[in-house]
Order: C-alpha cells, then structure tokens, then sequence
C-alpha cells in the first residue's frame, strides 16, 4: 500500500492512492469519497520528533570511507527542518565544496516505541520509504561530529511516498542514479545491523514517536553532487525518490 500525505479542505492528513484518486485514512474526517490527487496538496511525508541515522551500517562502506566497524550500532541525527520531498531542490551549501548522496532506506514509525525487542519492532511501523542522506563530505572531516555536515537545509529528502509492504527487508536492492546513472549499488542484506535490531537498539535509548524517521545507513559507492544534477534513489518495493541539485546562491530571488 502507498501511502502520503497531503492537504484537502483545510484537513490534513494520511492517503492512499489509487489509480489517481486518494483515498483518506482517517475516518474522523468524513472524507468517505475519492479524492482525485490534483485536487490535494502534497506535504511531507512525515512531521517528525527526530531524523535518526546510523553511521556505517554496511561493511563496504565503511571501509570505504575508511570508518571502523561498530561493535553497536552507532546514531547520529539530522534536523527536522532539513527534511525535503520528492522533486524538491537540494542546495548546495556555500560553506561545502564537496556533497555527497548516500541513498538509504527509511523506517516511519507509526506507534510510541520504547525499550521494545527486534521480534517486536515490527509492530511499530508505519512503513517504509527512500532517503538520500546528503553529507557534506568535506564539513564531516573537519568537524569530526556530524551535526553541521549531515543537518544543512534539504539534506534529508524522503519519498516520493510511504509503502507498507515491502517483501523481505533483509534483501533489497539500494541504488542511486545521478542523471541516469547508476552510481551506487548495494543490497540491504549486507546491513550489519538489521532493521528490526536498529528500531530495538534505539527505543531502548529514546521514545519513538509516530511519524520519526529512522535511515538505517547507507551501501558503498557514494559521490559528489553538483550543481545542475539530478539525483535518484531507487530502493526494490519502496519506490524512486528524485531531487534536483542546485547551489545556494541559485535561490537568490
């Protein structure tokens, strides 16, 4: 099931949609009739507490980016306020001269969480979508910390909708296109925490509420963006998820 968000009529809520029509999944609303998607504006997917990440959660990556393998996973966190959706521009920040895409997939969680086992996280799910975790690569050097390098304005797209079911978490295929072409490519069974173990790891440090979104990390092969590009991530029974590139200074005006 796709599931997004959107605003009607002054309501706001969570959709289906089918065939170009949407249908509303809060009865409390009234909206017992199709909608037809023209007629809704799309919102974020998610209005979340906290954007959750894990750093190196896959072999290759690690080593490619020369980080030893944690022992436990290990989180950091992006702002709320860069989150962007599907279409929407990433810029470039001034302060970076070199951005990176690291196509990732992305738990939404749908119920409070706390302190649950790995058996039990998938009660809490509302679904799942595709995240690019944009970094500036260069910042993340310097500051060693991630707060500045990963939290830039639109450095957390998500989208283009949620998808309740998707197969096997453990055996999807992660990749990113950069003007068609495929630069990234991996699979989420070489996670080395799995999805289930992130959601019970984390919930045993902090309350998830509805609508958090956790990335659970991303394969090798990441690379620069550059201005002008366009950059999709592309996960197996989640969806293509599409953002253009454009420098700060592109946004004068």
């Amino acid at each position: 099931m796709r599931i997004i968000r959107v605003g009607y009529q002054d309501k706001t809520f969570y959709a289906t949609i089918e065939n170009g029509m949407l249908h509303c999944l809060d009865r409390k609303l009234g909206l017992a009739a199709p909608v037809p998607l023209e007629q809704a504006r799309l919102l974020p997917l998610v209005s979340p507490t906290k954007i959750i990440c894990l750093a190196v959660n896959y072999l290759a990556h690690g080593h490619e980016i020369k980080h030893e393998i944690p022992e436990v996973p290990r989180l950091f966190f992006k702002p709320p306020s860069a989150l962007i959706m599907h279409q929407e521009p990433i810029v470039l920040p001034a302060a970076s001269l070199h951005v990176d895409y690291e196509a990732e997939l992305a738990v939404v969680m749908g119920r409070f969480c706390r302190d649950v086992e790995p058996e039990e996280a998938p009660n809490y799910v509302f679904g799942y979508t595709c995240a690019n975790d944009v970094t500036a690569r260069d910042l993340q050097k310097k500051d060693v910390l991630f707060g500045r390098a990963k939290g830039f304005d639109t450095f957390a797209p998500v989208g283009p909708w949620i998808e309740t079911e998707v197969g096997d978490l453990g055996n999807l295929s992660v990749k990113t296109f950069v003007n068609n072409e495929l630069r990234q490519q991996g699979n989420t069974k070489d996670m080395i925490f799995s999805t289930f173990e992130i959601i019970s790891f984390v919930s045993k440090i902090m309350t998830l509420v509805p609508g958090d979104v956790i990335l659970t990390g991303t394969p090798e092969g990441v690379g620069p963006l550059s201005p002008g590009d366009e950059v999709t991530v592309e996960i197996e029974n989640v969806g293509r998820l599409t953002n253009p590139v454009r420098h700060q200074e592109h946004l004068a005006g």
